[in-house]
């Protein structure tokens, strides 16, 4: 890692929370507000109610007031927000830039060299037309 990266790797460890999570704490309290305004409110407008012997009436969600544009604003924000962080994503722009881990040939490589006795498996799969050939090491 040269210098240059050094720096923007301290930088972005040094951002500001807030800069980095405001997505999930943007989808979190969206969850935590219909949570309570579908489900825990209404319960406990219920219990109240009952427990003051006035009239049962039913719960009237404060996030449907007004033809429910707090549900369309929230979900404008939060698709753009998904959207904008995958063209990130895409870009390269992500917060922890590592390098690609060395190449690793998983088992059913065929050996670079004869160093390493291989057989040879013929595997025939329904669904293609022909035999598949593996390359599998010699357990020894």
């Amino acid at each position: 890692m040269n210098a240059q990266e050094q720096q923007e790797l301290l930088k972005i460890q040094q951002e500001d929370w807030m800069v980095k999570k405001w997505r999930p704490a943007m989808g979190w309290t969206y969850m935590g507000i219909c949570i309570l305004d579908m489900a825990i409110f209404p319960i406990l407008w219920n219990i109240l109610q009952v427990a003051t012997h006035s009239p049962i009436s039913q719960w009237m969600p404060l996030t449907l007031q007004g033809a429910g544009l707090f549900h369309l604003a929230m979900g404008a924000v939060l698709g753009i927000a998904a959207w904008s962080r995958g063209q990130e994503k895409i870009s390269g722009a992500s917060q922890w830039q590592t390098s690609k881990p060395p190449y690793q040939p998983n088992q059913y490589s065929r050996p670079d060299s004869d160093s390493v006795p291989a057989t040879t498996v013929s595997v025939t799969v329904p669904s293609d037309t022909g035999t598949k050939r593996r390359y599998i090491p010699k357990d020894e």
